[in-house]
């Protein structure tokens, strides 16, 4: 009888777990999210040429993406 050399993993047919823990992705999004009302919220921190940060962040992925 042989012990598994690793019993805290979880193999499959294939050998390989491929399940993410689940802070793999609510750590991601929660930095997305957070960086995202960074730039809403700065509504009274306005360029000094009077365009918001989200305006010229949308403009300039308008004038990157090919469309």
């Amino acid at each position: 009888m042989s012990a598994p050399t690793h019993p805290g993993i979880r193999t499959t047919t294939t050998g390989v777990d491929t399940r993410l823990p689940w802070w793999a992705l609510a750590l991601p999004a929660a930095a997305f999210l957070a960086l995202l009302v960074l730039m809403a919220g700065s509504g009274g921190a306005q360029a000094t040429t009077g365009e918001l940060a989200v305006g010229r962040v949308l403009e300039h992925l308008w004038q990157t993406l090919p469309l």
